[in-house]
């Protein structure tokens, strides 16, 4: 089967499609036979060598198709069945295994590539703002890179549940999409000061929370826009890592909360896995949350779609399409 790979980190010429044998399913494992990939920034940092990946190494933890065949003792899943599933490796394929009880059956409205583009991104959120923080109606929340993948489902998602939406974007282009998803203010972070604005918009308080997946760029103005007791939900380096963070800032900042969680923490079990999921899919159900696949990429032209992102010339969601 083709797959993309990398057998030495770096920048996106380091992707390079490849002929490798299908893999079978072992005891507790099947295998998904994909539609879509997901493309996400996680992608990129294993392979610049930001996160540690044994080389070489075939990338990807999202993708969504159907189960073509399962190992011993699998009884959650059988072939034929529409699945999703995040997490490890191997998405970058036409075809790739996964653990059986990591698999999230797909209801009959959701579409492989809709499951593709939103299973990660969408339960991240479901997470963050449900249950690191959980965010109450009449809250006004800050959320950087809002017209990104998971800022566009971040800012629907908040509305939904009755908050105002402070949301940083790039461009003047972006600034109009996070509108129309429903933010009730918008900064342009690279001309604007943010901490400033949000201040102004709070009437002095700044906000109870704010997510910021930008990292470096964004650190400063994220905590400076926080309230008394104000939590900083830091889950991304789009810009590079955010620095170091000074326990005595945090204190004379207003008693502040520093968080970096991962989903995973939130998905540990099957159960925490599959309520998260129904709870995405629920939300997109209703139409209080819509997926706006962005771009689609054949599997061939992974380099490009890793050059799209890391440019921020992406908007929604990215798709390799095998």
């Amino acid at each position: 089967m083709r797959a993309v790979q990398f057998a030495r980190t770096g920048g996106p010429e380091a992707l390079e499609l490849v002929q490798v044998e299908t893999p079978s399913p072992g005891p507790g494992q099947a295998l998904v036979r994909h539609e879509a990939i997901g493309v996400n920034f996680i992608d990129t940092y294993f392979r610049s060598g930001l996160y540690p990946a044994k080389l070489p190494c075939i990338p990807g933890g999202e993708a969504a198709g159907v189960v073509e065949a399962v190992g011993e003792g699998v009884t959650r899943v059988k072939p034929g069945d529409r699945v999703a599933y995040i997490g490890g490796f191997g998405g970058y394929a036409e075809a790739g295994l996964a653990v059986a009880d990591r698999l999230v059956k797909l209801p009959d409205g959701i579409d492989t590539r809709v499951a593709a583009a939103a299973l990660l991104k969408g339960m991240t959120v479901e997470a963050f703002v449900r249950r690191c923080y959980p965010v109450r109606p009449g809250q006004t929340v800050l959320v950087h890179a809002a017209a990104g993948g998971v800022g566009q489902i971040m800012v629907q998602w908040l509305k939904a549940i009755g908050a105002e939406v402070i949301a940083t974007v790039g461009s003047q282009a972006k600034a109009a999409k996070a509108r129309a998803l429903g933010a009730d203010h918008v900064i342009l972070y690279r001309e604007q000061d943010v901490a400033a604005e949000v201040r102004r918009i709070t009437g002095g308080q700044g906000v109870p929370v704010a997510y910021d997946s930008v990292g470096k760029d964004t650190f400063e103005g994220t905590l400076a826009s926080l309230a008394r007791r104000g939590w900083f939900v830091s889950f991304g380096n789009a810009s590079g890592p955010a620095p170091p963070v000074d326990p005595i800032r945090l204190m004379r900042g207003g008693s502040l909360v520093f968080t970096r969680p991962t989903l995973f923490d939130y998905t540990a079990t099957p159960q925490e896995l599959e309520e998260s999921a129904a709870a995405l899919f629920e939300m997109i159900g209703s139409g209080k949350v819509k997926i706006d696949i962005g771009q689609t990429f054949a599997l061939a032209e992974a380099r490009r779609a890793h050059e799209a992102l890391e440019s921020r010339a992406t908007v929604g969601a990215s798709l390799l399409i095998p």
